[in-house]
């Protein structure tokens, strides 16, 4: 047993914050007292909070981990890591890997391969179509059963609209969601940051906001046709947000998701060619993110995603226009996030539920609460701890972040994952 006292519980599944203590006994929460001055029962452990917030655990719907295939740039055992030092317990693979997860020997394979070498829950996403190649659909049914929580192609979006109808119309009798990657491939062309001013003084060729907004609107009519659960993965301007505001007044089951990235970060730190920074989707005007920020308080934006894409050395050290997308970001989302907390754009609990008491919901998984019975997946964060962001200390196997040798604050010290500890600060180690 383990007795979590003195501490700033925070439900987010519930809103309800006050002092007090938690109690966890053979992997779940066996009791959450608000505002009690506990005993310690006999043979438990008890470690003193200081104050800080204890909440579910994040889950991370969107990570890629190198495993199968792309080993040199993540493993799960260093994704699992990195998730751990960021107070994320449930994190989503996705299926671009090498091969692909589009049938459920390799669904199984992620499983095992996680259940030996990972420290935090491991749930794959397996591909819509066969290959990530947009033509043929996997076997939705077969991949359910094998473990698959979602159905994506990752980077890539389902263009054909018959095929996107028809992986809808599978999706909906099996009770499946569908994760979109909302981008036109055609509009983005060789387009490598978003189409503006900026990009012209740059010289670099645009992505207008009508590549995402264009794939979104078809989406959801044919949502509206099918009924499936769909889910836009990361929405990054204000006309998308709009467009997700009036199918949820609709009633269309449609949720939607945004990268910290374009929450807190804006075109402008791209600077000089920062090729850490060049992502997909790309980071928008400071108007667009205000914009994201906006629905992430309103509730339009149901969840803030790491998106998660480490890449090696040799395809970031390029020009920015051949540089490939993506950035490290499991182990600097809470951070990067309270971010939103400090400027006033979001409250705590707002933010810890788009972190994890939405995800859990959309994923249907018990975690992302503060109750009795839930599992014991937690982290305690000390939202005001400072620090400046060394690549040399992070877990992951690549080190491109955006956030390098920015200043921080606001960081896990404590997480847990089936109530067993899977990452402890040394101070809090000290005082325990």
């Amino acid at each position: 047993m383990l007795l979590l006292t003195n501490a700033a519980l925070l439900d987010p599944a519930s809103g309800r914050e006050g002092p007090g203590h938690v109690l966890i006994r053979d992997g779940r929460i066996a009791d959450v007292a608000w505002g009690a001055e506990p005993g310690t029962p006999e043979g438990a452990k008890a470690i003193d909070c200081g104050g800080h917030v204890l909440a579910p655990g994040l889950i991370d719907m969107r990570a890629f981990v190198g495993e199968p295939g792309a080993e040199h740039r993540e493993t799960l055992a260093s994704a699992s890591a990195a998730a751990a030092a960021g107070g994320v317990t449930t994190l989503v693979c996705m299926p671009d890997t090498n091969p692909v997860i589009d049938g459920p020997a390799i669904v199984d394979f992620v499983l095992r391969r996680a259940r030996d070498t990972a420290c935090v829950n491991v749930l794959p996403a397996a591909a819509i179509t066969k290959g990530l190649a947009g033509q043929e659909m996997t076997e939705f049914g077969l991949l359910q059963e094998a473990g698959a929580v979602a159905f994506t192609d990752g980077l890539r979006a389902v263009t054909h609209a018959q095929v996107m109808r028809r992986a809808m119309t599978y999706a909906r009798d099996f009770g499946a969601l569908l994760m979109q990657h909302v981008e036109e491939p055609d509009l983005v062309g060789e387009g490598v940051m978003n189409e503006g001013e900026l990009a012209s003084r740059l010289g670099l060729m645009g992505i207008p906001r009508e590549a995402e907004t264009m794939m979104l609107e078809r989406d959801l009519r044919l949502v509206r046709l099918t009924g499936a659960r769909y889910h836009a993965a990361m929405i990054s301007c204000a006309d998308s947000v709009e467009i997700v505001r009036r199918a949820k007044a609709d009633g269309l089951p449609v949720t939607c998701g945004a990268s910290v990235n374009n929450l807190v970060l804006n075109e402008g730190d791209i600077g000089h060619y920062r090729t850490f920074c060049k992502l997909s989707p790309p980071l928008r005007g400071e108007a667009d993110r205000q914009a994201l920020a906006a629905a992430l308080n309103e509730g339009v934006i149901d969840v803030v995603v790491s998106d998660h894409n480490p890449q090696d050395v040799e395809t970031k050290r390029l020009p920015f226009a051949e540089a490939a997308d993506g950035a490290l970001g499991i182990e600097t989302l809470l951070g990067a996030s309270l971010r939103l907390v400090r400027a006033g754009d979001v409250s705590l609990a707002r933010l810890l539920a788009a972190l994890s008491a939405n995800p859990a919901r959309i994923l249907g998984r018990e975690a992302g609460r503060l109750a009795v019975g839930a599992p014991a997946d937690l982290v305690l964060i000390d939202p005001d701890v400072p620090y400046v962001l060394d690549k040399r200390t992070l877990k992951s196997r690549s080190k491109n972040s955006p956030f390098d040798e920015a200043r921080m604050q606001g960081a896990a010290v404590l997480t847990l994952v089936g109530g067993r500890i899977v990452h402890r600060s040394p101070d809090l180690a000290a005082a325990a």
